[in-house]
């Protein structure tokens, strides 16, 4: 039940922007698709308030019904600007998409924190449920946009907020068949302050150096689709062949997904985060250079792959590593600090793409390959300060 409720709202969340931007094209008049651009941003403005929004979440008595509150708000709050595009003023449109955006911390980080806590205390059954949520963000970015596009082409865009809404009504109500969290006395007690919550990311070693990382790698995977784009039109001159790269890499990541759901991480999850970012540095050089069109779209597949995978570590550190009072609010803290650098990463690509997209790359697995270099010398360092602090204790293992 978590799956489906979990695919089809982030299938919302993921197919608004398009379905936005397909909006104002149709409106009549000039300037729809920048303000289609601008919708897009608003709808994401509000990630901003996550860690408040997840603390609204923390507090409650059972999260489930604040959850359910959130998907049930976003749904008609979505649907409802195909309607009031045309008969509002611009200025409400945007306060509309505003407010459904701050539906969104909920869906993605907001609903990954409360996983562990519906699975209980098993280690296996939490590490396979962690692949599983990291496979419906791989669905739901396929699906949602898929959807957009079909019923845009079959009934207009007006259609296809009202499906993408639907599913977010949904997928609200199904939160009400969900088991209720097993929360330990910790968990029940006063959410953290966010300014604390924000503090123990920063202080806890295993989360600094995984935010750190994942910001640094999301800089480089933010621009994938930008550089397929434009590397598939130099390897075989057409637009066609980009997008198929771009495919390939979104296929590899559902796949890498899908993988960690069947056979879950083991061990440390900090650990595998570190060697799956230098994995991932190895396969965006393969990226780089690939010799040909065939060699390119299995390389593009393999750096899907091991971004989800990495994805998913990253998703149990937060789970292993976050203060049961503040679990919310790290988890989407990380979540958006995540988004923001990918954010920064696609503008940045098209920047730099001119210079050619093979270079791109090379200098992506650079940027890659530096996020390993600065966590192992802040994991040197840390263990540094405690043998200085405790000549007896030096730990062997990520703290």
């Amino acid at each position: 039940m978590y799956l489906t409720a979990a695919t089809l709202v982030r299938s919302a969340s993921g197919g608004a922007p398009v379905a936005l931007v397909a909006l104002t094209l149709d409106r009549p008049g000039h300037g729809g698709a920048a303000l289609g651009g601008v919708l897009a941003a608003l709808l994401t403005l509000p990630n901003i308030a996550g860690p408040w929004m997840a603390r609204w979440l923390e507090e409650a008595h059972d999260p489930r019904f604040r959850l359910a509150g959130a998907f049930t708000v976003f749904g008609p709050v979505l649907a409802g600007t195909g309607p009031t595009l045309n008969r509002l003023p611009i200025v409400l449109v945007g306060l509309l998409v505003v407010s459904g955006g701050l539906c969104n911390p909920l869906m993605t980080g907001g609903l990954s924190s409360r996983l562990a806590l519906l699975v209980g205390e098993d280690t296996r059954a939490q590490r396979r449920a962690v692949g599983w949520d990291s496979a419906t963000y791989g669905c739901s970015n396929i699906l949602g946009p898929a959807v957009v596009a079909a019923v845009t082409a079959l009934t207009g865009a007006p259609a296809a907020v009202v499906v993408l809404g639907a599913a977010g009504v949904v997928a609200g109500l199904l939160m009400f068949a969900l088991p209720k969290e097993h929360r330990s006395t910790a968990a029940r007690q006063r959410s953290m302050p966010v300014r604390d919550a924000l503090w123990v990311i920063v202080r806890r070693g295993p989360l600094r150096r995984v935010m750190i990382a994942t910001m640094i790698t999301s800089v480089s995977t933010g621009g994938v689709m930008v550089i397929a784009v434009v590397l598939g039109r130099a390897l075989q001159g057409s637009a066609g062949a980009g997008a198929a790269l771009g495919a390939a890499y979104g296929v590899g990541n559902l796949c890498g997904a899908l993988l960690t759901g069947v056979f879950p991480l083991t061990g440390e999850p900090e650990r595998w985060v570190l060697r799956l970012v230098a994995a991932n540095a190895v396969t965006v050089g393969l990226c780089a250079l690939a010799p040909g069109y065939v060699l390119a779209l299995v390389a593009f597949a393999l750096a899907g792959a091991t971004s989800a995978v990495l994805f998913t570590a990253s998703l149990a550190v937060r789970s292993v590593h976050s203060p049961p009072n503040a679990r919310a609010q790290v988890f989407v803290t990380m979540a958006g600090l995540k988004m923001a650098a990918g954010s920064a990463g696609t503008a940045l690509a098209g920047t730099l793409v001119g210079i050619g997209p093979r270079l791109v790359l090379c200098l992506n697995a650079i940027v890659v390959t530096s996020a390993v270099s600065i966590a192992l010398v802040d994991l040197r360092l840390t263990r540094r300060r405690s043998s200085a602090a405790d000549p007896r204790d030096t730990p062997s293992s990520p703290e």
